[in-house]
């Protein structure tokens, strides 16, 4: 696991490099790569890297080059498929000076050109500069495990895995996009290739950008298609090909010459992972967890001791208060640069930083959800989407009658569903079912000062859905949602989340599950495989039957159940409130001062809304750091 960053003159191409620019955006990346570093400078061009030993620990030094040094490439991530291309390539006569998955992509290049990154299975992003054609090839991986930055303006390109490896360039300017904070606010994260800063984009995952000539073209190169292929196929051979291609993966995802551990959540698929990483090494694993010291939250540890005397592993966890959490919190800003509402990456960052003392990469259980469909979240939707074909024009006042009966009952979950009884499902759906009734979403007009909305079209629920509903249209619901999650929540908000807090600790984070080969195999299945009944991951928990203690796998869902809502009303109430009132943050012109102050007093005395408060706060810290330069640590709440 690295960090790479580069810059590419466009309007003159001879135009050098400076390598102080270069150096200075390296260094900025060191939590990622803290064992080595290296720069390469040519006409027009230059790329950095900072290396985290994984593979091969003597050699593999980055920038790596092809024989005659016409082809150079930085890299960040791990090819699990190497061997096998590096046998290949070492027939077609390439010859190699390492033993690093690094250089296997230098040689493939010359064997397939823009096309090796479809031959790569793993999680990449890479830079890879071709001197003979003076063209430069970023990509990402298909999912977007690996983030990747880059910044546009008529004189240069500019790349990096992190947004402040860019800032760190004097000619970027750091400016707000507005009209990106709007979207933010409506989803709790930034879905799409947009970033909060101008002329600052993600490369999409799946694509690959290829600039040549001062000219700039991005290409998909995968996509997840549902093709039900497996529709006559039998449900027990079903479980026995899936549990052959998870043994495979995993096994894969082990290999590595420094010590491999698991993050244990307590849950079924960070435990599968562990079942099948002790299968495939001879090794003692190691395993890690998290716990808080609020009573009041579901506690995940004795699950996750559970599965570790199951499978007899050196366990490790750790307790974590509302003083740690607040403590982290503006440098939980500064390693996600993005706001992303996730305060379960604060904890990441504490459980990886206890495994950071025993071993340098972590499998996870990430993405099983998404794969084989474990969010109670699709089930409720998909017998929602059923009752309204079968309501067909009675949906409106069968919504009133739902209105109604959740006051009379006091229940928000009908109130929830009865308001999307009336809306189409890409109309609500990015904004994970709850957000029509969040207070941004309902209150905008209220919310944003008349000078704010002046300045910024404000988005509806289905602007960044459109498309991905689009390519998926006339799918069964279910494939529908999981295309959408595939496409914006997993690469947008958790995989940036398991990213930037794992790489805060430079631990190297693996996710078997969000393997391209596991996600298409999932993908090929009839729903109800899935979704059966009520019951979640149906074929995928069959699968484990014989692997998962029945405690884990038939427990209610839980998710990463950090009490932040109990924080908020308590031990971090005044400093929010702090924060949120105080003046540079009112002066900024977004927000009426009496609808903040109305959140506030609702989420700390009625345990209501604390998403939304969680969200302005890292919003405010996102501005003092990114825009205003403050340090992390001079903003820390204690």
């Amino acid at each position: 696991m690295c960090g790479i960053c580069g810059k590419l003159a466009l309007a003159d191409p001879d135009r050098p490099i400076e390598r102080e620019t270069i150096s200075k955006m390296t260094q900025t990346l060191q939590h990622r790569g803290p064992d080595d570093q290296g720069l390469f400078l040519s006409r027009g061009v230059g790329l950095g890297h900072r290396r985290l030993k994984i593979i091969d620990l003597s050699s593999g030094k980055q920038p790596i080059a092809n024989e005659d040094e016409t082809v150079w490439v930085v890299y960040n991530g791990e090819i699990y498929n190497y061997q096998e291309l590096r046998s290949f390539l070492v027939a077609r006569g390439h010859r190699f000076r390492t033993r690093t998955d690094t250089e296997v992509i230098v040689h493939l290049y010359e064997e397939c050109g823009e096309g090796v990154v479809a031959k790569l299975q793993g999680m990449f992003s890479l830079a890879l500069w071709d001197e003979k054609q003076r063209r430069l090839l970023l990509a990402r991986d298909r999912v977007g495990i690996k983030p990747l930055y880059y910044y546009l303006s008529s004189d240069f390109l500019i790349f990096a895995s992190e947004l402040k490896a860019i800032l760190a360039d004097a000619s970027v300017r750091a400016e707000i996009e507005e009209e990106t904070l709007d979207r933010f606010l409506t989803h709790l994260y930034l879905p799409g290739e947009q970033t909060l800063l101008r002329r600052l984009f993600k490369l999409k995952p799946g694509h690959y950008l290829m600039a040549r000539d001062g000219r700039i073209q991005t290409k998909q190169y995968w996509d997840l298609r549902f093709s039900s292929t497996r529709h006559r196929q039998d449900i027990e051979e079903s479980a026995h090909e899936l549990d052959e291609l998870l043994a495979r993966t995993v096994r894969a995802h082990m290999i590595s010459d420094v010590p491999v551990g698991v993050l244990l959540s307590g849950g079924v698929d960070s435990t599968a992972m562990l079942s099948y990483a002790v299968e495939t090494t001879g090794r003692k694993v190691q395993t890690f967890t998290i716990g808080f010291d609020d009573p009041r939250c579901t506690d995940e540890r004795p699950f996750a001791r559970l599965a570790a005397a199951r499978y007899g592993t050196e366990h490790y966890d750790i307790t974590i208060s509302a003083k740690d959490f607040l403590a982290f919190l503006p440098n939980y800003v500064w390693h996600m640069e993005e706001p992303v509402c996730e305060p379960p990456g604060v904890a990441l960052y504490y459980v990886s930083k206890l495994a950071r003392d025993h071993v340098t990469v972590l499998l996870s259980g990430e993405g099983g959800d998404e794969a084989f469909a474990g969010y109670p979240n699709y089930r409720n939707l998909v017998w929602l989407e059923r009752l309204k074909t079968l309501l067909g024009p009675l949906r409106t006042p069968a919504s009133s009658i739902a209105a109604g009966l959740s006051q009379l009952i006091r229940s928000d979950r009908l109130a929830r569903y009865g308001k999307l009884m009336t809306l189409p499902l890409e109309g609500y759906y990015l904004s994970r079912t709850a957000t029509p009734l969040n207070f941004f979403n309902r209150n905008k007009t209220e919310l944003y000062t008349r000078e704010f909305q002046d300045r910024v079209q404000l988005n509806g629920f289905s602007t960044a859905a459109t498309e991905f509903f689009t390519a998926v249209r006339g799918r069964p619901t279910l494939d529908q949602m999981l295309y959408v999650d595939s496409k914006t929540w997993l690469p947008d908000d958790l995989l940036v989340k398991a990213d930037k807090m794992t790489m805060a600790n430079s631990v190297e984070l693996r996710v078997p599950l969000l393997d391209h080969h596991v996600l298409e195999f999932a993908a090929s299945l009839r729903p109800e495989c899935k979704l059966r009944g009520f019951s979640l991951k149906y074929l995928l928990k069959k699968t484990l039957l014989r692997k998962v203690p029945c405690e884990i796998l038939q427990r209610k869902k839980a998710g990463f159940p950090v009490p932040y809502v109990s924080w908020l009303q308590q031990d971090a109430k005044k400093l929010f409130w702090e924060l949120l009132t105080d003046r540079r943050t009112t002066q900024r012109g977004y927000f009426r001062q009496e609808q903040i102050e109305h959140l506030l007093h609702e989420s700390t005395n009625h345990a209501g809304y604390a998403k939304e408060i969680f969200s302005l706060a890292v919003l405010e810290l996102w501005h003092r750091i990114f825009l205003e330069g403050e340090s992390p640590s001079l903003l820390a709440i204690r």
